[in-house]
């Protein structure tokens, strides 16, 4: 069970806890030798009342002696999101880095929340902050706190130099503003991270195509982009006139070509590009060229030196609109470091605009130096899209694309032909998850794209709604035949109700270690539904390779403990992790099913996924059945109030 840091008066507690309080208190007086020194179950009992500096001044020592500080951790996380929320993290280290990775951007920026004020007194430490840049490997970057970030230039310039050593991922939360000369900090500060430190991850989280240009700027090659010139200099012309928004019409004309050898790692002293801000006292000229950014922040005691260009292992940008596209597409065809790709748009992107993507991907992928090979993009306007991507990338092996189908507007995909033989040639595709928003879709392009593919070993599918008449047993009978080395499937919010035989043969056909069928009312047209479920338990039971098995949304009700079955017998199944939460399970259903696995124990301890059941209907006979499960079982459980979900309730009728 999890420790909570009880707040109770001082005269109601017991001599432990106060003695527990006395210890976070009075830590450094102590020493680390005395606590180390106690009993195991007593450090145990300890843990949750630590700071998070005193935590991690133990975790070493404490984790040599064997002991885990996973419910220290646990403990300032319930604190932090409050008890119903699930902290669903497996290990020590994941609970850590989430405890420091939320509290170091709230505590370097001054932002607060009931958990910061509850203890300010811990956190507004210079201790504190070191701690956690030794932990995080993610530094979110909100321009027009500037006093935050103006202080990594003076006092805190310790800060930074860690952060360079320690940072993998730098994040760009707001538009930066580059006719500002305080932009200036911000863009130095990407340049540590990005260019001196060890970041490979990019993530741009707003529509800024200039901000975006200054950022890729050379990373595809050594040559400097005319086209960024360009953009500086429209947005400084605007910024003089009438404030200037942030994303300005760009230039469409087109570049020489690009040399397939050249190195995208470094790069020679760039040519400065000088901006000029209004003041009242007149023109303040400054440049944003990474080099004399450097210069600018540090003193050189020698001649200036080259500053290295780093590598962009992987890019995502969030609000991707049309200037973004265009900026990047022009960057794509020398951008060989690119192994990683994520475009987000809130609006479903242009067809026309996505076909200019793929000829951009295309070019890249002709040259042998091209790394890409994860591709991710929404929203697209159409199915056939899918595939044209995958020709015009060939190399890739992951693939994400969501699908909203525009009702409006002509279409271009008459001017994209393909032949017969990229119909069949073979892909090299491994992961592959498509989600798609239409009120109908083609499965033609889905089940083409999954013949294609035969090392495909992961397939997440949501969403998919066929014209009436048309089942999804033919989805699933192209993965028994064509995709045999299928480790991970989901499949959500679907309807398969009618497909439980293609749903067999695939079980008794498949290596799989994770199945997810979740939303897809799997019961909904079985006259008998213990014995359609009790049909897929045997089913599952042939997969020695299943750990990990969710049914969640998919109203099993009163049904719910055929599931022990999967426990039964001289093989039982080696299902590790089980999720029926959603499924309207009632207590007394809940009590059967524990008594039932309690009679048929797991071989291993599972993690089972309890949430969003109306355990309140009747507490005690709830909280019987999870005593029951829980000497074998680790339960999510979260708080359910019967009478705010009654659409829920009537759902699952």
């Amino acid at each position: 069970m999890r420790c909570t840091l009880r707040k109770a008066d001082p005269q109601q507690m017991c001599l432990k806890e106060l003695c527990f309080r006395a210890v976070r208190r009075h830590f450094v007086v102590l020493g680390i030798q005395p606590l180390l020194d106690l009993p195991t179950p007593l450090i145990k009992e300890l843990l949750p009342y630590l700071t998070i500096c005193q935590l991690d001044k133990l975790q070493p020592p404490l984790n040599r002696r064997g002991i885990s500080t996973y419910s220290g951790w646990i403990r300032v996380l319930d604190d932090m999101f409050g008890p119903k929320h699930v902290v669903n993290f497996h290990t020590e280290e994941e609970a850590k880095h989430e405890v420091m990775r939320k509290l170091f951007t709230r505590v370097f920026y001054g932002f607060s929340n009931t958990f910061v004020k509850r203890n300010i007194a811990n956190l507004d430490t210079p201790s504190m902050l070191w701690v956690a840049a030794k932990c995080i490997r993610h530094f979110l970057l909100v321009p027009g706190v500037h006093k935050s970030l103006q202080s990594l230039t003076a006092e805190r310039r310790p800060l930074l130099n860690l952060l360079e050593e320690r940072i993998e991922s730098v994040g760009v939360s707001q538009s930066i503003d580059l006719s500002k000369r305080k932009s200036q900090t911000d863009l130095y500060v990407l340049h540590r991270l990005l260019d001196h430190g060890l970041a490979k991850k990019l993530t741009v989280h707003v529509q800024c195509p200039v901000v975006l240009a200054w950022l890729l700027h050379g990373r595809g090659s050594q040559c400097v982009s005319p086209e960024l010139t360009n953009l500086m200099h429209s947005k400084m012309a605007s910024a003089s006139g009438d404030g200037a928004s942030c994303s300005p019409g760009l230039q469409t004309g087109t570049s020489g070509d690009q040399d397939d050898e050249v190195t995208p790692c470094k790069r020679s002293k760039l040519d400065s590009v000088c901006v000029e801000e209004e003041e009242e006292s007149g023109k303040t000229n400054f440049t944003l060229d990474p080099q004399l950014l450097c210069q600018t922040f540090t003193p050189f005691d020698g001649p200036s030196r080259a500053c290295p260009r780093g590598q962009i292992h992987c890019l995502e940008i969030r609000e991707c609109g049309a200037d973004s596209l265009r900026v990047l597409n022009r960057a794509l065809p020398t951008f060989f470091c690119l192994r990683s790709l994520t475009l987000h748009s809130f609006s479903t992107l242009v067809d026309l605009d996505v076909l200019d993507l793929a000829r951009a991907l295309g070019k890249l992928s002709e040259s042998s130096h091209s790394s890409l090979t994860d591709l991710s993009i929404s929203v697209l306007p159409y199915t056939e899209l899918l595939e044209i991507l995958l020709d015009a990338s060939p190399k890739v092996t992951s693939l994400h694309v969501e699908i909203q189908t525009v009702m409006w507007g002509p279409r271009f995909l008459l001017h994209h032909s393909r032949t017969d033989e990229s119909d069949m040639s073979e892909l090299p595709l491994q992961k592959l998850t498509v989600k798609v928003g239409d009120l109908q879709t083609d499965l033609h392009f889905i089940t083409s794209v999954l013949r294609r593919s035969p090392h495909l070993t992961s397939f997440h599918v949501s969403g998919m709604r066929l014209p009436i008449g048309s089942s999804q047993s033919q989805l699933l009978n192209t993965l028994s035949e064509s995709n045999h080395s299928l480790r991970s499937l989901n499949l959500e919010d679907m309807k398969l109700s009618d497909c439980h035989p293609a749903i067999l043969n695939l079980l008794r056909d498949c290596r799989l270690e994770e199945l997810r069928v979740n939303d897809c009312r799997l019961l909904e047209r079985c006259s008998n539904k213990e014995e359609s479920l009790q049909q897929l338990v045997c089913a599952l039971k042939t997969l020695p390779s299943l750990h990990t098995l969710s049914l969640a949304q998919n109203r099993l009700a009163k049904n719910v403990s055929v599931l022990a079955e999967l426990f039964s017998g001289g093989s039982p199944s080696s299902v590790r992790r089980l999720d029926i939460s959603s499924n309207f399970i009632q207590p007394a259903d809940l009590l059967e099913f524990a008594e039932r696995l309690r009679t048929h124990r797991p071989p291993h301890q599972l993690t089972l996924d309890l949430r969003k059941n109306p355990g309140d209907r009747d507490p005690d006979t709830w909280n019987a059945a999870m005593q029951r499960l829980s000497p074998f079982c680790v339960l999510l459980v979260e708080g359910w109030i019967s009478t705010d979900t009654m659409a829920d309730h009537i759902s699952n009728m």
